[in-house]
């Protein structure tokens, strides 16, 4: 088996054979997108594709076997995944029906609502959005504007929109194509409030003309997604069955009297949130997938386009220039990287989502690791994405090669399923509160009292292999001025866990003065803020860092193996080099030392650069499904 193969063995993960399914038939159905149809074609093109996608058993994968799925997240997932080298319209799109729409019936829902709504959603005779963010509301969830007010006499819900900025807003599907939505709304009964909730709310009949009350209206053209139908909606008191509450976690009897399993409302909201996870893990694994597309495309022109002379007469191959190795070949290896820790992510919440009493530590672990890998995914995909058009040229500028398509529809990336320094903030949250389960639903001002006044431990989790990181990072060479030693796993492991803990238990400090002065809370989390990013981000790195470790261990083919390993030690020190200033100004490296980081990273882009038409060949994207003219002659 040649090289290419055994690193895409390495990288397919458990789903292999999903992704292997996917590669022989999605590439048959015609799926990429066509950059000359207009805005309503392109639209009608993309349900058209969905349709094509129910045969394949992916959609029904996402739901459990008792309500007509196959109960297989991991496959679901995955398969979303793999629409997204295709085209991330039709990613999107798919995801909003089979991801979003039917998750909140599936995991908000109860029997009457599986029984009835979600065998017709999986073979698309309901079509269905997910209408959460407002005009005024995106991040901050919980105090949306919406209001769904029981009514006790005709036992109805009333569902309204009290202000313009509680209008529906970017809404998937509500433009053109959904004919019902999944509402989330603030619940009130017998004049109590009860906080956010989801209803199922019929928005057009039969016909595509809005129900009675509902008001839709069209986003319009966007930077790009042109297939998906984002809109608008706004309700004038549009009256639903009382049975149309998603009632898991919340249910109103016929006499207006509320109940949940969950007393705690910020506890049950937030529950109610984390159960809907699937989402931000297929965007962030989706990204990553846009991202080895537009790898796969400026790689293989950097190996075949020529350009000045070496003095010899002949023109040189442009990836043979150090300054184009620079920009391609770290943010291969970054790709890399987080394939594998996004692997390591599907299999815990397969594992987590396929449990009949999901741990809730090990639930919101989860949480904050896929609200951490979806943010520096989706940065890496806005960032690589450029740079790959950037490094072909004109060329790169022309539609008929697809960077500029990628670039358009993966941009909102790093907005939707929660913008990224939002997350990243979740995510320190998470950790600087020990996963506390009274800090679950805490905006930014309650996490800050709640670290000022609690003493604990600051979170390290071994995230993959832990006897195998815990025995690199014992064995690590001792600290030298040469670059040796920064090769040394060991050595970028513990570089990156002894920032991270420095970060965050500086972090915990600069919090904790709200102890002494409460009325300055919220002054001293803003002042604070930039830090906490930093915390987040940091954490990830090292999560990531030790995935691509224990993925190298699975790798069963010794030259793979090696290969890998040169690759990690690209992301490991391509991060490093990226925050020196911090490494030098905590004395973790010295100047020679940081020096030597430099050093180390060119001589790994010398012995990278045969490699690179293997390594984008890793990824395994079918040559004739890349969609870049330039690349066909």
């Amino acid at each position: 088996m040649v090289l290419a193969d055994q690193l895409r063995i390495s990288l397919d993960g458990k789903w292999r054979n999903v992704r292997e399914q996917s590669r022989r038939e999605l590439d048959g159905f015609g799926l990429l997108a066509d950059p000359s149809l207009s805005m309503d074609e392109a639209r009608d093109r993309t349900l058209e594709q969905m349709k094509l996608l129910v045969p394949t058993g992916i959609p029904a994968a996402g739901f459990r076997m008792e309500h007509g799925g196959s109960g297989d997240p991991g496959m679901a997932v995955t398969g979303i995944e793999m629409l997204a080298q295709f085209d991330l319209s039709l990613m999107v799109k798919a995801g909003v029906q089979w991801g979003l729409f039917g998750g909140a019936i599936e995991n908000l829902g109860t029997n009457r609502h599986h029984e009835s709504l979600i065998p017709s959603l999986i073979n698309l005779d309901l079509l269905g959005c997910f209408a959460m963010t407002e005009t005024g509301h995106g991040s901050d969830v919980q105090n949306l504007e919406t209001t769904a007010t029981y009514d006790i006499e005709s036992e109805e819900f009333v569902i309204h929109s009290p202000t313009p900025s509680s209008r529906k807003d970017y809404i998937g599907g509500a433009a053109r194509h959904a004919t019902t939505a999944a509402v989330f709304a603030q619940l009130f009964t017998k004049g109590e409030g009860h906080g956010v909730h989801c209803f199922v709310v019929p928005i057009r009949d039969s016909r595509g003309n809005d129900m009675p009350g509902v008001t839709t209206s069209d986003c319009g053209y966007k930077g790009g997604l042109a297939g998906v139908d984002n809109g608008r909606i706004m309700f004038d008191e549009v009256r639903i069955p009382r049975d149309n509450l998603l009632n898991r976690y919340g249910d109103v009897a016929e006499d207006g009297t509320y109940t949940s399993p969950i007393d705690n409302p910020n506890r049950r909201f937030f529950t109610m949130l984390g159960t809907l996870v699937r989402g931000r893990v297929s965007v962030g694994g989706s990204a990553s997938a846009a991202t080895q597309v537009a790898l796969s495309i400026a790689g293989r022109y950097a190996v075949e386009r020529k350009q000045f002379s070496a003095g010899d007469g002949d023109e040189v191959v442009i990836m043979d220039y150090r300054m184009h190795q620079r920009r391609l070949l770290p943010l291969i290896a970054r790709s890399y990287a987080y394939q594998f820790a996004q692997n390591q992510l599907v299999a815990r919440m397969h594992k987590l989502q396929t449990a009949d009493e999901p741990d809730p530590h090990q639930q919101r672990e989860l949480e904050g690791r896929a609200a951490g890998l979806k943010a520096v995914q989706t940065a890496h995909a806005t960032r690589a994405i450029q740079e790959c058009r950037e490094a072909c040229g004109g060329a790169g500028y022309l539609a008929e090669n697809r960077l500029t398509t990628l670039k358009g529809d993966s941009d909102v990336f790093t907005t939707f399923e929660g913008d990224n320094h939002v997350l990243l903030q979740l995510v320190a949250k998470e950790l600087l509160t020990s996963y506390a389960e009274d800090v679950s639903g805490l905006d930014p001002l309650g996490m800050v009292r709640f670290v000022a006044e609690t003493v604990t431990d600051v979170v390290k989790e071994r995230t993959a292999a832990a006897q195998l990181i815990q025995r690199l990072i014992d064995a690590r060479p001792g600290d030298s001025d040469s670059g040796t030693s920064l090769l040394d796993r060991g050595t970028q492991l513990s570089l990156f866990e002894d920032r991270e803990q420095h970060v965050l238990e500086t972090a915990a400090r600069r919090l904790q003065r709200a102890a002494k002065d409460k009325d300055k809370a919220f002054e001293i989390f803003n002042n604070a803020q930039d830090h906490v990013v930093k915390a987040g981000k940091v954490h990830i790195d090292r999560v990531v860092l030790e995935a691509f470790t224990a993925g190298i261990a699975r790798c069963e083919d010794p030259e793979a193996q090696a290969l890998l390993r040169d690759v990690c030690d690209l992301y490991a020190l391509s991060i490093i080099e990226e925050d020196k200033a911090w490494f030098m100004e905590h004395r973790r490296l010295t100047t020679t030392r940081s020096k030597a980081v430099t050093n180390e990273v060119n001589n790994l882009l010398e012995k990278l650069r045969p490699y690179t038409l293997i390594l984008i060949e890793g990824f395994a994207i079918p040559e004739n499904s890349l969609g870049a003219t330039m690349l066909k002659g």
